[in-house]
């Protein structure tokens, strides 16, 4: 058994688990169950705030250090285009987000913008439109991520097609992710969380 992974999971309410029943359906649940079965012993902080965009990164990274942390969890970018954030001014937040947890000796994994043409509520003569400005904010996300040390999660266009063509992966409000929707996403996601935590233990 490895050293205990100090594992700490900032952003909004995708990394919060809004649409979930229970805790253990969370992202930060069944992330640290991928750390377990990878052998570590894993203590979870969950600092992210359903609402949050990235100019609350701050404050979350504020209340994360004094717990000390060795890998970081960070999903931002839904309520970013929501309310309308420049790219330029979102990637830098979240550039600073990410140096500082680098600073704090942590790795640090970041899931970027959602595609949120996939969200029923926005109008199919939308959808391109929403499409085109998702993929955009968040290539200014893993850019700024990259350059602060950080890795991005690259989940593809799998989990977009999926979420596109299955109602059930929606939770009631039709926005946030069902319990197997968070399942599918953590999924995609547990390749970069394992690679992390091996370079952190390296």
């Amino acid at each position: 058994m490895s050293e205990q992974f100090r594992f700490r999971v900032l952003g909004d309410s995708l990394a919060a688990g809004v649409g979930c029943a229970r805790a253990e359906q969370t992202l930060g649940h069944l992330m640290s169950d991928v750390l377990r079965a990878a052998g570590h012993r894993v203590d979870l902080g969950v600092h992210a705030v359903s609402g949050a965009r990235s100019t609350d990164l701050a404050a979350q990274v504020r209340a994360v250090l004094p717990t000390g942390v060795d890998l970081a969890l960070v999903v931002i970018g839904a309520n970013d285009l929501t309310s309308f954030t420049p790219p330029a001014a979102g990637a830098q937040l979240l550039h600073d987000a990410v140096a500082d947890l680098r600073r704090a000796g942590a790795r640090v994994v970041v899931a970027t913008a959602p595609d949120l043409s996939v969200v029923s509520h926005v109008p199919p003569i939308y959808r391109a439109f929403v499409s085109q400005v998702s993929a955009m904010y968040a290539r200014a996300q893993a850019d700024a991520v990259v350059r602060a040390g950080g890795a991005v999660a690259a989940v593809g266009t799998d989990l977009h097609d999926r979420f596109a063509a299955e109602p059930g992966l929606f939770s009631a409000d039709r926005f946030h992710p069902s319990p197997a929707g968070y399942a599918l996403i953590a999924e995609a996601l547990a390749p970069h969380i394992r690679a992390a935590a091996e370079h952190r233990a390296a």
